[in-house]
């Protein structure tokens, strides 16, 4: 699957950043949306779980894959955080602004793309629209699958990108924590990467345009880097508890540190 085009918005065109600062942010960009979609695991999923976000080529990219491989979708996802974005998102693509966004959960919106732009079957859907956070796409789908004897052995787990590590790492947690034993494969669909282009930084990587804002970007690597960190601030069992003690190699640390303490880190220009 080519996952290698660009797609260049205006404000992504006012982005400018040292070279350092974008190689570190590529680093840590790779390390946070681990791809782990071999040819073997796409042959057949037992379910594909994707969870409610605002990246539409990430979205396209699964349900893409599960119509062709009529692959069973739990869609995970109440209002939270990204239920704005992702209403903006489809009123912004010519093949979702159709589409009635108004009052309606993530997963909500996740499975009217789903049937009325991919054509998948409603047999192959199963909603969970209570979620608010990452946290509880774990447990209310690990709860609901308990619920109607439907738990796989394996599973396709599908987040925003820049939220794959941790969106994995919180799965595994909720699930061994329920007696679950499933393995999840992680597919980000694409992995972003900056490039500079004529002395301007851009976003690559997705088929499509309707990625990040360069803001939104780099303040979500940050984050999720913070998150991940095992300590009072993280989400791990020093922290908020939510996750297992996950274990960030240096290289990926030094980036991140470096990132942290560079006062010239650069947001988009207005």
């Amino acid at each position: 699957m080519s996952r290698v085009s660009a797609s260049v918005t205006e404000d992504e065109a006012n982005m400018q950043l040292s070279d350092n600062a974008i190689n570190d942010l590529n680093l840590l960009a790779a390390w946070l949306a681990p791809d782990e979609l071999t040819a073997e695991a796409a042959l057949r999923p037992e379910l594909m779980i994707l969870a409610g976000h605002a990246v539409l080529p990430a979205i396209f990219g699964a349900l893409t894959l599960a119509q062709s491989g009529n692959i069973p979708v739990l869609f995970s996802g109440g209002t939270g955080h990204s239920t704005l974005l992702l209403r903006q998102a489809m009123r912004n693509n010519r093949l979702t602004a159709h589409l009635n966004t108004q009052d309606l959960s993530e997963a909500q919106l996740l499975v009217k793309i789903a049937l009325e732009v991919f054509h998948l079957s409603e047999e192959q859907l199963t909603v969970e629209v209570n979620s608010a956070n990452c946290g509880e796409n774990a447990a209310f789908s690990a709860d609901l699958l308990i619920k109607t004897h439907s738990v796989p052995a394996q599973c396709l787990l599908v987040q925003d990108p820049l939220m794959q590590r941790r969106t994995g790492e919180t799965f595994a947690f909720a699930w061994s924590q329920r007696g679950l034993n499933t393995h999840f494969i992680n597919w980000p669909v694409f992995v972003p990467r900056l490039v500079s282009v004529a002395g301007k930084t851009v976003i690559t990587g997705a088929q499509l345009p309707g990625i990040w804002e360069p803001e939104r970007y780099v303040s979500m690597i940050l984050g999720e880097m913070k998150r991940l960190n095992n300590d009072e601030n993280g989400y791990g069992p020093a922290g908020a508890g939510f996750i297992g003690a996950v274990a960030i190699p240096p290289d990926i640390r030094a980036a991140w540190e470096r990132l942290r303490a560079d006062d010239g880190l650069s947001t988009p220009a207005r």
